[in-house]
């Protein structure tokens, strides 16, 4: 069954590129013209991935993303213009998964929308789907992480970045080897992407509780931390 992709644009053009590749990707997908038409669509297709431009009028793309947040995990692919770094690092902390600037190589956008899709469906390949420190658990298989009991629910890249530092605790792995663990060896992101991703984490497990889920290593990367929880 094809991959059902939500794209929405206030740009018609935009959305025209986007809908072309996609679908010569194999893709089905489905458009909103802007926020509000964005929640409409998500409620009524489901999709597995949503493109969502971030500077539309009135109901812009942050907006819609904190409202999706409440209640669903869905991966989100930001659009964002050159000049607005800040929403782009914005929007990965507040749930974004990954980010396309414009203006976009329609051939990158589309793997990107690829590994992301790789991340979140079917089975894992891995030896261990499941991986245990201390009260976290980790099943790659159902996607899923428990700290004491507690879901945590985390991105497609977050849950990647995690699986990686729980797999090996004792390694400092630099932010090059983090972002070829989530993002792979073929497509490039700033360091900063990295950065957003391990404050998400820190954040989600320290309002569970945990305040010691990544550790900096000064100058070197980050390994996992202690996992235990708050005194």
């Amino acid at each position: 069954m094809s991959n059902r992709i939500l794209v929405v644009d206030d740009e018609p053009h935009i959305r025209d590129v986007i809908t072309f590749a996609l679908e010569r990707a194999g893709m089905a997908v489905s458009i909103a013209r802007d926020g509000s038409e964005a929640l409409i669509a998500w409620r009524r297709t489901s999709p597995d991935l949503i493109v969502l431009d971030i500077g539309m009028p009135e109901l812009d793309g942050l907006d819609v993303c904190r409202q999706i947040r409440k209640t669903s995990d869905v991966p989100i692919l930001f659009l964002s213009a050159r000049d607005e770094e800040v929403d782009r690092i914005i929007g990965l902390e507040i749930g974004g998964d990954d980010y396309v600037s414009k203006p976009f190589s329609p051939r990158e956008l589309v793997a990107r929308v690829k590994t992301i899709l790789k991340r979140t469906s079917g089975p894992s390949t891995q030896a261990s789907d499941q991986m245990v420190r201390g009260p976290l658990r980790l099943d790659r298989s159902a996607h899923s992480v428990i700290w004491k009991g507690t879901p945590i629910v985390l991105t497609a890249l977050e849950f990647e970045v995690l699986s990686a530092l729980l797999g090996r605790p004792e390694m400092v792995f630099s932010r090059e080897q983090l972002m070829t663990t989530a993002y792979g060896g073929d497509i490039h992101v700033s360091e900063r992407t990295i950065d957003s991703h391990i404050r998400n984490l820190r954040a989600k497990f320290a309002a569970a509780g945990c305040g010691a889920a990544v550790t900096t290593v000064h100058g070197v990367g980050f390994k996992l931390g202690s996992m235990e929880p708050d005194q």
